[in-house]
């Protein structure tokens, strides 16, 4: 007696509709075949490495948070901007709304999206929270961690007059 082949995810991840397989990041597109009079055509790159190679150096002075965060930022439409950032986290708020990411994900609220933002510092050690609320009753929180306990009060400040220009509460 031959059993028919078990289908299913549990066997093949393909068979969950809507899950698609990894899309290739070495840039490589299949060509069809040349014609049979035609000879192939020799590809003079030369060959790429698997590790991509970044030109900007992974030094620990770029874990200094904030630094593109000042007072007299503005946008171009001459609105206030507040962002911070450190190794892993980053956050902007300006005229168009909030943005939060976190390593690789991201996430953006336009102002409309957006119920409640709250700023939480901690009583001991370095990690500035911000936490934006939807009207559906999710939150989203974000830590950043600051160079110094000094930028909390400074950050504070720059979201307040960002809140202030662009949140208007319902």
């Amino acid at each position: 007696m031959k059993a028919e082949p078990v289908l299913g995810a549990g066997f093949d991840p393909a068979f969950v509709p809507g899950i698609t397989g990894p899309a290739p990041t070495d840039g490589v597109t299949k060509s069809p075949e040349p014609a049979s009079g035609a000879a192939p055509v020799e590809d003079s790159a030369p060959p790429s490495s698997s590790d991509p190679v970044s030109s900007e150096p992974a030094s620990p002075e770029r874990v200094d948070a904030g630094t593109d965060a000042d007072a007299d930022v503005e946008d171009e439409a001459g609105g206030p901007v507040f962002e911070a950032s450190d190794r892993r986290a980053r956050i902007v708020a300006d005229r168009k709304g909030v943005r939060l990411s976190l390593d690789e994900e991201a996430c953006e609220f336009r102002w409309d999206e957006i119920a409640a933002v709250e700023t939480e510092s901690p009583r001991f050690g370095k990690r500035f929270t911000i936490t934006v609320h939807t009207p559906d009753r999710r939150w989203y929180p974000i830590e950043i961690e600051a160079a110094a306990r000094a930028r909390f009060k400074e950050w504070d400040e720059q979201l307040d007059a960002v809140l202030d220009a662009y949140f208007e509460e319902a």
